[in-house]
C-alpha cells in the first residue's frame, strides 16, 4: 500500500488510537474481511450507502455488522424517512468519490453525510471499519468512531444474514 489511507491520515492527525489491517483489495465482502484479518464478523462493520426512494439530498452512511443485511423499512422508521433504497454501486461511488469496498465514513468526515450505525456497536469496545480504500480497515474504538462521525445509533435496522 503505497499511500496511508484517508482515515489513518485523519486518526493520526487527530492523535486518536487506531490499527490499520490490510487485505487483499479484491476483497470486497466485509464478512471476508473478518476471515482474513481474524475478527469476529460481529466486530467488522460496513459501510452502506442508502438513498431516499426517489433520491433527494444527500444518500445516508450506514455501518452495520458484516454478517447482517439492512432492513430498509426498518431504517426508514429509525430515521424518520418515508422510503429507502440502497444506493447502486455506480451512485455509491459518485455520492462518495470512493470505490465500492473502500466507502468510510471516516474518510467522507465533513462532506455532510448524515451517519447511522447499527446499535449493536455500543456493546463493542472496538470495531473495523474501511479506512476509505479498498484493501485496508482500521479498528478503533466505538466512541471514536461515534465522536468523529457524528454516527446516530439505531436499533433494529439490520437483521442476520441467511
Amino acid at each position: 500500500m503505497a499511500a496511508k489511507p484517508l482515515a489513518v491520515r485523519i486518526l493520526e492527525q487527530r492523535h486518536i488510537a487506531h490499527e490499520l489491517f490490510t487485505f487483499d483489495p479484491a476483497i470486497r465482502s466485509a464478512e471476508l474481511v473478518a476471515r482474513e484479518t481474524g475478527m469476529p464478523p460481529a466486530a467488522v462493520y460496513k459501510t452502506l450507502v442508502v438513498e431516499s426512494d426517489p433520491p433527494k439530498g444527500r444518500p445516508n452512511l450506514v455501518l452495520m455488522p458484516s454478517h447482517c443485511e439492512v432492513d430498509l423499512k426498518a431504517l426508514a422508521a429509525a430515521i424518520g424517512a418515508k422510503k429507502l433504497r440502497m444506493a447502486s454501486h455506480k451512485d455509491a461511488e459518485r455520492y462518495t468519490g470512493l470505490q465500492v469496498g473502500g466507502i468510510s465514513a471516516l474518510a467522507l468526515l465533513g462532506k455532510g453525510f448524515p451517519v447511522f450505525i447499527d446499535a449493536r456497536a455500543l456493546t463493542l469496545g472496538h470495531l473495523l471499519v474501511s479506512a476509505g480504500q479498498r484493501g485496508a480497515d482500521v479498528r478503533l474504538a466505538v466512541a471514536d468512531l461515534l465522536a468523529l462521525t457524528g454516527g446516530r445509533p439505531i436499533a433494529g435496522c439490520s437483521t442476520p444474514a441467511g
